[in-house]
């Protein structure tokens, strides 16, 4: 039986079935290495990946191979090479390859700017950022042609900043010499302008940009009010686009939610491909820390990640962040247990409020949902302020501890049970609501801004 032909009929049927990113990250590199009295044996490249498979796609997989072959009754999953042993504790000499190895890969490209550990086999893909990853995959197959420009934004810490460098990686490794790739902050590009100006080398600041065939710029809302920054811009975008080259764009927002930015960039941007990088589910969450303990061969209890998982809900480099000190704290201290994972966790949630007031919190409520902060404290009783101003009493309430007599009394004059209600059903909803928890993280951290 021609084992790798079947497999390859199966994958065909699974990518049907199930998303693109997904397919990519868990079955691509898959095999089916045996098939013997009705059972099947599928081959992946780690054991992440053998675990995630056998709990997600089980039931797809096995339906596909027996439209195939109705022999399969059964699957059954292995890892490709010997599989890797997973200690808590390592001595100093086990670590000191690794660490050098770590210390390779945060050097950054002259050439490019790019930071090479960044690639789309390391991005961890879920529902949330699937849309941001095909649109990146489709980008390095079909570079200036494809979602030109490509202009993703989401909340920070969520992977925006991986995924563009790891676009133009990926470029630079396909085409290699071919190809010319940048990556530039928003703040170097700036600097670059300024100097320019200064010393009269405006010339060689428009060669260094529009010279390239993949410009990668992150964080432009940060250029938004600077006019020379923004002007020179415009005309770099105009002359990449007029010739096909491709342009990449990171924003902690969609364009047009960039108030200082010119009207005629948000336009050339709203003219590509935009998407947006939410903050993720508690399944992506999950993910990603058992990615990163597999990268680190470190094993924690289930009960501790799934625990991470839970709290950790909103910045992925928070997340690790605190995965690295749990690990530190397992490899150091005789009484590692799940209470001190509670306090780790509990310290790193703690938000300084002493200097937050109900004004900002107002503020930010008002800014996120594009409304005048008057209709909000004033008795306005359109319908589109409804939702904005229960959001205003919960966070007044959740953040700040507010009385609801107080919180009545500053949005609109309302009656104490107003606000009693508001609270409540918003509490009710968030863990339920996925929409809704998105939005009151992404306003709460427009209040810790300020």
């Amino acid at each position: 039986m021609d084992f790798e032909q079947l497999w390859q009929n199966a994958l065909g049927e699974i990518e049907l079935q199930i998303s693109r990113p997904n397919y990519v990250t868990w079955l691509k590199n898959s095999r089916l290495i045996n098939k013997q009295d009705g059972i099947a044996l599928i081959s992946l490249p780690n054991n992440f990946a053998k675990e995630w498979v056998e709990n997600k796609y089980q039931k797809i997989i096995l339906g596909a191979l027996r439209n195939l072959d109705d022999s399969t009754k059964k699957i059954q999953f292995t890892v490709n090479n010997k599989p890797v042993q997973l200690t808590a504790k390592r001595s100093r000499a086990d670590a000191l390859p690794k660490t050098q190895l770590a210390f390779e890969e945060l050097k950054v490209d002259p050439e490019t700017n790019l930071n090479p550990r960044y690639n789309l086999n390391s991005f961890v893909v879920g529902k949330t950022n699937e849309l941001a990853y095909a649109a990146a995959a489709g980008v390095v197959e079909e570079v200036g042609r494809k979602y030109n420009p490509l202009f993703i934004y989401g909340g920070v810490g969520l992977g925006k900043t991986h995924l563009i460098q790891a676009i133009g990686n990926e470029i630079k490794n396909k085409y290699q010499s071919n190809v010319r790739v940048k990556y530039v902050p928003s703040e170097k590009f700036t600097n670059d302008v300024v100097y320019g100006i200064r010393n009269k080398r405006m010339e060689d600041m428009k060669e260094k940009y529009r010279n390239v065939d993949v410009l990668i710029i992150d964080d432009i809302q940060f250029i938004g009010g600077r006019t020379a920054t923004e002007e020179e811009f415009f005309h770099t975008f105009n002359a990449l686009y007029e010739n096909n080259k491709q342009i990449i764009i990171s924003s902690d927002r969609p364009p047009k939610f960039v108030p200082t930015l010119q009207e005629r960039l948000k336009s050339r941007f709203e003219g590509g491909m935009t998407v947006d990088i939410s903050y993720p589910d508690y399944e992506l969450r999950l993910a990603i820390l058992k990615t990163k303990l597999l990268e680190k061969n470190v094993e924690l209890p289930d009960n501790i990640v799934e625990f991470i998982a839970n709290k950790i809900q909103k910045n992925l480099r928070e997340l690790e962040g605190v995965l690295n000190k749990i690990i530190f704290y397992q490899q150091t201290r005789a009484n590692f247990s799940l209470k001190i994972v509670e306090e780790i966790v509990n310290e790193t949630l703690q938000q300084p409020t002493k200097n937050i007031n109900p004004n900002q919190v107002i503020k930010a409520v008002a800014d996120y949902f594009q409304i005048p902060t008057n209709d909000l404290i004033g008795r306005c009783r359109q319908k589109s302020i409804v939702e904005p101003r229960q959001v205003a009493m919960y966070l007044l309430r959740e953040v700040l501890g507010l009385s609801y007599p107080d919180i009545g009394q500053k949005l609109g004059k309302k009656d104490h049970t107003t606000a009693i209600y508001a609270f409540n059903k918003l509490s009710d909803k968030i863990n339920k609501n996925q929409d809704l928890n998105q939005k009151i993280i992404a306003i709460k951290d427009l209040i810790y801004k300020e």
